[in-house]
């Protein structure tokens, strides 16, 4: 099972539109997972019409158009992993321990708000993984989104896929 991640797309502030690259993945993906801060309706529209499945919750940024179609965690059995997917954690330091006592029941939790990626394992082996974003880099070199596979039960691949700046992309 291939799994597409991407969070903070903030649509159309932070961009016109999402990249190219990001959108070839579409149709690879058997889920396309969205860790929130959407902006923009338009995008959520987009990516159902264009998912096989999605996955999607809002973030701090979504107004009320969004947050009537989205909740604020999603959860999913995903190839024989407990997915979840939230928008916050709080800050870096003690996120592990935080989110292995907030989701006990999860093995993987995607989660976006910083626009950093991250990739880390709590003590109790739930998976911590931000995408990033990819329109929008704040202090990060490249704008970046994830591509996961799952299968056998794990995680088989984690890729961050780092996107070329705005005016050099396809």
């Amino acid at each position: 099972m291939r799994l597409l991640l991407m969070s903070d797309t903030h649509l159309p502030k932070r961009a016109k539109e999402l990249p190219a690259p990001l959108l070839a993945e579409l149709p690879l993906a058997d889920v396309v997972i969205h860790a929130g801060d959407w902006v923009d309706t338009a995008t959520l529209d987009l990516l159902e019409t264009r998912s096989r499945a999605l996955i999607g919750v809002y973030g701090n940024n979504d107004g009320p158009g969004l947050r009537a179609r989205l909740p604020e965690v999603a959860r999913a059995e995903l190839g024989g992993l407990r997915f979840g997917v939230v928008h916050e954690t709080g800050a870096a330091q003690g996120r592990e321990r935080r989110c292995a006592e907030r989701f006990p029941d999860l093995d993987v939790l995607v989660f976006g708000h910083s626009h950093i990626p991250w990739d880390t394992t709590a003590e109790t082996g739930l998976r911590l993984l931000n995408p990033g974003s990819p329109t929008d880099r704040r202090r990060q070199p490249h704008c970046t989104y994830m591509t996961v596979r799952v299968a056998d039960g794990g995680l088989t691949e984690v890729v961050l896929h780092r996107l070329p700046p705005r005016g050099n992309r396809p």
